[in-house]
């Protein structure tokens, strides 16, 4: 779901870095006045926990890449504004030493994958999950709902952003100057490949997680954020 440099054109990358900015000093407000102190370095490991499972990333043919992210687990254990901290933090960590994404296209991934996918991922769960217990398995399974609804929107939103490249952004004669697939081919390359192989890793892991924390540390559960 990484989106590298050459993919979108300027004006797309400056357009979603301008809807970024009043997200993250939004995000880093709210993190400041839901998260106490002995909450940080879970935060901190929540922004480990998606670099790393975001590495594991598998190429799509008409898309870009394939992998989970992990937003909505972090989403569900400290509050979706903190996971668009965390993602954040990933991302550029990624693009700035690994190459893995495009350092013009941050702004569009961080739209992606820490605002779009674990605010969804987020509210699917809170949905699902409303006045259960802390110990309910209708949480494990609102986590895995959650979760597999995140990553799908993220990969919705990178298959438009993709597929409305060669519609706006081409020669006299029609080629293509950024991306060259278009809609019929990049959404259903991005969704499918997410829906039907990654959202499953999503799935397992942050259904699995949430499981063991309600039996090890329920402290996460005792209380919504949004």
């Amino acid at each position: 779901m990484h989106i590298p440099d050459g993919y979108l054109s300027p004006a797309t990358c400056g357009l979603f870095g301008a809807i970024m900015i009043p997200i993250w000093r939004r995000a880093s407000r709210a993190v400041k006045k839901t998260l106490s102190v002995r909450q940080v370095p879970y935060l901190a490991i929540g922004a480990a926990f998606s670099f790393v499972i975001m590495m594991f990333n598998v190429p799509i043919p008409g898309g870009s890449t394939g992998h989970a992210v992990g937003g909505v687990l972090v989403a569900i254990l400290l509050g979706p504004w903190a996971a668009c901290i965390a993602v954040t933090v990933a991302l550029v960590i990624q693009a700035l030493l690994f190459g893995d994404g495009g350092i013009t296209a941050i702004g569009v991934n961080c739209f992606n994958m820490a605002f779009v996918l674990p605010f969804v991922g987020y509210y699917v769960y809170t949905l699902i999950s409303s006045d259960s217990p802390s110990g309910s398995g209708r949480r494990v399974i609102a986590a895995g709902a959650g979760a597999y609804v995140g990553i799908g929107a993220a990969a919705l939103c990178a298959g438009i952003e993709f597929g409305l490249q060669p519609i706006l952004y081409h020669t006299a004669n029609g080629q293509a100057l950024y991306s060259p697939y278009g809609l019929n081919v990049a959404v259903p390359a991005m969704v499918l490949g997410h829906l039907l192989v990654f959202g499953w890793v999503e799935v397992i892991v942050t259904a699995l997680v949430v499981k063991y924390l309600q039996k090890q540390n329920s402290v996460f559960f005792k209380g919504e954020r949004s």
